[in-house]
C-alpha cells in the first residue's frame, strides 16, 4: 500500500541519452541529402545551363524523342526543324540533350 518515493524520482530523463536516440535520423538525413537531393540539385543546374546555351544550328533531342535543328531562338519557345520544310516550336526546357554537329543527316 505504501509507495516508495525512490520510485516516484526514477522518471526524470537523461538529456545525452535523449540527444543520442536522435543521432540516426539526423544521419539518415545527412545521407539521403548527398545520395539523393544535391545530385538532383546538380542535374537541374546543368540542364538550364545547358538550355540557356541553346543557338540556332544545334541538333537536339527534346523529351518527347523527337530529333531536329534548332531553326529559331526564342526566350521560351524554340523553332525545330525535322526535315526539310517541316519546323515546329517547342518551349525551351523540352529539350533533354545537344547532339554533336552532324548527328542528324
Amino acid at each position: 500500500m505504501f509507495i516508495s518515493s525512490a520510485y516516484a524520482q526514477a522518471a526524470g530523463g537523461d538529456t545525452a541519452s535523449s540527444l543520442f536516440s536522435l543521432l540516426p535520423l539526423v544521419l539518415m538525413f545527412v545521407v539521403l541529402y548527398f545520395v539523393m537531393i544535391r545530385p538532383q540539385m546538380k542535374r537541374q543546374k546543368e540542364h538550364k545551363l545547358m538550355v540557356e546555351a541553346l543557338t540556332k544550328g544545334d541538333e537536339i533531342i527534346s523529351a518527347g524523342g523527337i530529333l531536329g535543328k534548332i531553326s529559331k531562338v526564342g526566350d521560351i519557345y524554340i523553332g525545330v526543324e525535322l526535315a526539310d520544310g517541316v519546323e515546329i516550336q517547342m518551349q525551351r526546357s523540352a529539350v533533354i540533350q545537344v547532339l554533336p554537329k552532324g548527328t542528324i543527316k
